[in-house]
């Protein structure tokens, strides 16, 4: 589906790239007066003025409002486009990129603005978690952990990310949940579980190698404990998109699931720790949000999609 673009709304998050952030804003405005498009660039000045600059930017008949920054400044942009004809532009610009990875939008910022002025639209599915609203990944366990230990952290970047995971995973003990599915009560003994609506945390590690952002499902994962001897081929599988291949790995595909646990604690939305109850309610949201996204598969996600099935065909 493509679109006829008239208003175009940029929101900036200056921590995200601060060395790129003017460049990017001119780049825009450059755009925007070729093509003879109205248009604005505003920058983020305190948490939550994202989703304020969001819904003025519906209200003020944007026909796209890009977010510039990471998974954080996707999410408050994207979750204040939910149900609208306002289309989302991402020019990513943090550690994980989870949402702009899915889409094949380019990590560059040239690459990814030449993706927003095709104006190629693809409509795609959001979750919720109890009021929380998500468009890759939620979870608790291990991963809800790291990323509560990532959020402490003075410089980000994925030499950090790797020894969080390391210094964590030495005291971390599994934990119980009770998982109800399509009325099926399922009790487990989980290092984590994630509600995947699309197939990767972000970085490229696949947790739910089978999701599909636009099918009206999730894939619900789950990692039962194993050993140091066990870390290596899951963080293959992990990046090989074939972690379904792995026997610690259980999923699940539903619309919606209840999960429990004994006592409330952290929970990552979109990468993003927060502290909930006892009882989780996951659902996916189905066609709630368009964005721009790339017209055909960049060469580079196609190369990586073949030597993918290569991988796949000789470990079966």
């Amino acid at each position: 589906m493509t679109r006829n673009l008239r208003k175009i709304f940029s929101i900036i998050n200056p921590i995200s790239g601060v060395g790129s952030k003017d460049k990017i804003r001119d780049m825009l405005v450059a755009r925007c007066t070729e093509l003879n498009l109205a248009s604005e660039v505003i920058f983020t000045e305190y948490a939550g003025h994202a989703a304020e600059l969001t819904r003025k930017a519906v209200e003020d008949g944007a026909d796209c409002v890009i977010a510039v920054g990471g998974d954080g400044t996707v999410n408050e942009v994207a979750k204040n486009l939910l149900h609208t004809d306002v289309a989302l532009g991402i020019i990513p610009k943090g550690s994980g990129n989870g949402l702009a990875r899915e889409l094949h939008i380019p990590m560059d910022a040239r690459g990814a603005i030449d993706v927003i002025f095709s104006e190629n639209i693809t409509t795609i599915d959001a979750c919720k978690a109890n009021e929380h609203l998500f468009f890759c990944t939620c979870g608790v366990g291990f991963d809800a952990t790291i990323s509560e230990e990532f959020a402490k952290q003075k410089r980000r970047g994925s030499l950090t990310y790797l020894r969080n995971i390391v210094e964590e995973y030495l005291g971390y003990k599994p934990k119980a949940y009770e998982l109800s599915i399509d009325g099926h009560t399922i009790s487990e003994q989980a290092f984590l579980i994630t509600c995947a609506n699309a197939s990767q945390y972000g970085n490229n590690a696949y947790i739910a190698p089978h999701a599909d952002i636009t099918d009206g499902l999730m894939d619900v994962t789950i990692l039962s404990p194993f050993t140091a001897l066990d870390i290596g081929p899951l963080a293959i599988q992990l990046f090989t998109k074939t972690l379904d291949k792995n026997s610690k790995i259980k999923t699940f595909r539903t619309k919606e699931v209840r999960i429990s646990r004994p006592s409330e604690g952290i929970m990552h939305i979109d990468g993003e720790p927060i502290t909930v109850g006892c009882n989780i309610n996951v659902s996916v949201i189905r066609s709630a949000l368009n964005v721009l996204t790339p017209s055909t598969l960049p060469f580079v996600y196609d190369v990586q999609r073949r030597i993918n099935e290569v991988f796949r065909f000789f470990v079966g």
